[in-house]
């Protein structure tokens, strides 16, 4: 019987972070904020963008104001990441040794639904993916567990049939809220950062796809 992968974007699929920190250095400096480096660590990675905003420009950020300032960010960041889309080591050969091997393959971003086309596009992973989640598709952002529920449900699989690839703290909460089991990619967060996965990786030559099954058996 096969099993299906569910891969977060940011930090999992593509190396981003440095470019979304680009993106909101920019926003920010238009309006004399200068976050450094350890601010966006503590508070923008792995964040959805209603959090970030809130925090860093110190009210609550919400409704039309939320979706206007998200545009105007999220538009920065593709201009700059559109000529660097470049998946982390390893991710094509061991995305396609998973389908070869017979597993459905999703993705579940708390990114907007453009970047999602702009890196699963160049990528061209759309083909290949059985269900492409972004933030439009969910009312409740990670660690809540919805995105991944409505993946398992898109692959027709139970969560427990399901295993995530997350690079966050509450990206990994969300997969465990789904009841899913967890790789914990090392590209942003050391492991003491993230709650406890199954496995970790720091790029995808240390994981097969016999090794996705014996961590679903």
């Amino acid at each position: 019987m096969s099993k299906a992968v569910i891969f977060d974007m940011d930090g999992v699929i593509c190396h981003t972070n440095p470019f979304h920190s680009q993106a909101f250095k920019l926003f920010f400096e238009k309006r004399n904020l200068f976050p450094t480096e350890e601010d966006f660590k503590a508070h923008m990675y792995g964040k959805n963008n209603g959090y970030i905003l809130s925090h860093f420009l110190g009210r609550k950020i919400e409704g039309q104001e939320l979706l206007e300032l998200e545009d105007e960010k999220e538009s920065l960041f593709r201009e700059i990441y559109k000529h660097h889309v470049e998946p982390i080591s390893g991710f094509m050969e061991f995305f396609r040794d998973l389908r070869s091997a017979g597993f459905k393959t999703g993705v579940a971003t708390s990114a907007p639904f453009a970047n999602l086309e702009l890196i699963a596009g160049h990528l061209d992973l759309f083909p290949h993916l059985e269900s492409a989640l972004a933030s439009e598709h969910v009312s409740k952002h990670k660690p809540d567990p919805e995105v991944y529920l409505n993946a398992a449900s898109n692959l027709s699989f139970k969560p427990s049939d399901c295993l995530v690839f997350e690079d966050s703290f509450s990206g990994v909460m969300a997969a465990k809220n789904a009841g899913m089991k967890v790789v914990g990619v090392l590209s942003t967060h050391e492991k003491s950062d993230l709650p406890p996965c199954e496995a970790y990786i720091t790029s995808y030559t240390e994981i097969s796809s016999d090794d996705v099954l014996a961590l679903l058996i």
